[in-house]
């Protein structure tokens, strides 16, 4: 193998949403992560259904694409 090409391999503890933490080792930046989204709280895993509207997405598709109305750039 040639030296000096290999990335840093380096322990980063891991904090999920529901307060655990595990120590793990990653080539990433940085000696901490918290993702959003794990498997105590992604639907998935969890059985449950959650909507997030993230800056009001549904609220720009609905007004694409509402029945009836023209769509935008459409018009004659």
């Amino acid at each position: 193998m040639k030296p000096d090409i290999h990335p840093d391999y380096h322990f980063v503890t891991v904090t999920l949403s529901d307060g655990t933490t595990y120590q793990t080792r990653s080539t990433m930046r940085g000696t901490e992560y918290a993702p959003e989204i794990d498997a105590t709280n992604h639907p998935f895993y969890t059985g449950k259904r959650q909507f997030v509207d993230t800056a009001g997405r549904v609220e720009k598709f609905m007004r694409r694409y509402r029945p009836g109305q023209p769509t935008p750039g459409t018009e004659g």
